[in-house]
């Protein structure tokens, strides 16, 4: 029983640190990228950000097709795949055949990376013990915090001080030592009759989990403000003269991503999502509405401090709901729809926000999407927290 309830496994903590390398080098280079691609090919700012952009219209397309293949070819061998091209495609940026060479190298990229991503996704969620499932998840996603604070920390610093070629060298080093570290990997067993009997013929419901819908439009509408913050903090801080504050934004963001995580893991296993996403929203909204009125570098940091608080859990939560709201079988499918509609809200946030900006500015713009945060919590209610607060209520009920 005590072996069955264990967390951190010899796999659970492979799987995190591969996570962490391949999250770490797509970070870093969507921090560098677009500046490459303006001194090298002299691209304009809307070639620029359609390099950035094209990396997670190509993990999408990963995403998307990853799970009926994971379920048909196994999982072992989707990943290893996954990782193998990566680290190929890692090669790709070394050739220096024009802009539209590199968009198409930023494209099959971000594929390799959607495909690696969700199956590691996948293997996490049937590794952990089910009863500590949002633990296991919110210890799993300080894989990503990490990266989110230090890679775009790492590719400036290294974009400043040595050269591309340098970038994507330690860029190829870290997508080799993940193939090298995801072989040692085992996966469980999950060829059922459910999954053979689902694979047979197409339907929407063999690409997207339908159950994990409600709760992942909560996550593109989080990701779609949380983008405001990957793509215009330093055009902001440069705004208000705030431009060495913000090199240590994500550094405060990540440490009290990986401050609050191991306690509100567990209190989601005890005390249901609930307990947790509706002070994560409140706290999203009042860093998103402190940062709108930031004036010293004190105020802008304790909002990096409170959307990590906020934001933080919100996806880290969001994937744990997602994945308890699908049958064993499907989880596969939750993990890839989650991170679908994730990598939507990052992805395309920032063109559709750039149109606001335009006529509202960077200050309005966070004020607007402080209120969203907050509003957002009302539409969890009907999409998801009602119907946990029934169960919950029937289970006391029968107790």
């Amino acid at each position: 029983m005590q072996t069955k309830s264990k967390l951190w496994t010899k796999d659970f903590i492979i799987l995190s640190i591969v996570n962490f390398f391949l999250m770490l080098v797509l970070l870093l280079l969507n921090a560098t990228i677009a500046l490459y691609a303006s001194n090298e090919f002299n691209a304009s700012t809307s070639q620029a950000g359609l390099v950035v952009g094209i990396f997670v219209i190509g993990a999408l397309i990963g995403r998307l097709f990853t799970s009926p293949f994971m379920n048909k070819i196994g999982q072992k061998r989707i990943l290893m795949s996954g990782l193998i091209f990566f680290t190929l495609t890692t090669f790709l940026y070394f050739i220096d055949y024009g802009i539209y060479f590199l968009l198409l190298s930023r494209f099959v990229n971000g594929i390799t990376v959607g495909i690696a991503t969700t199956v590691i996704g996948t293997i996490v969620a049937l590794t952990i013990p089910e009863s500590r499932r949002g633990e296991g998840i919110s210890y799993f996603a300080v894989s990503t915090a990490l990266a989110t604070g230090l890679g775009p920390f790492i590719g400036l610093y290294m974009s400043q001080h040595s050269s591309f070629n340098m970038i994507f060298s330690f860029s190829l080093a870290l997508g080799i030592i993940s193939l090298v570290t995801g072989f040692f990997v085992k996966i469980p067993s999950t060829n059922t009759r459910e999954m053979k009997h689902e694979n047979a013929g197409f339907k929407l419901s063999g690409l997207i989990e339908p159950r994990a819908l409600p709760i992942v439009i909560i996550i593109l509408i989080a990701t779609l403000c949380f983008s405001s913050i990957l793509s215009y903090l330093n055009l902001y801080a440069l705004e208000l003269g705030l431009v060495d504050t913000a090199s240590f934004f994500f550094i405060v963001y990540t440490a009290s991503v990986l401050v609050s995580r191991p306690f509100t893991g567990r209190l989601v296993d005890k005390r249901g999502a609930n307990f947790v996403m509706y002070p994560a929203f409140i706290l999203f909204g009042t860093g998103m509405l402190l940062l709108s009125s930031a004036s010293n570098s004190v105020i802008f940091l304790l909002a990096a401090a409170l959307i990590g608080l906020g934001f933080g859990n919100i996806s880290s939560v969001g994937q744990t709901i997602a994945i308890n709201l699908a049958e064993p079988h499907r989880m596969g499918l939750a993990t890839a729809t989650f991170f679908i509609f994730f990598d939507i809200g990052t992805g395309f946030g920032p063109f559709l926000l750039g149109l606001v900006i335009q006529t509202t500015g960077y200050t309005t713009l966070y004020t607007i999407l402080g209120i969203i945060g907050f509003g957002t919590s009302v539409l969890y209610y009907f999409l998801y927290g009602k119907k946990e607060l029934v169960n919950q209520l029937n289970m006391a009920e029968s107790n």
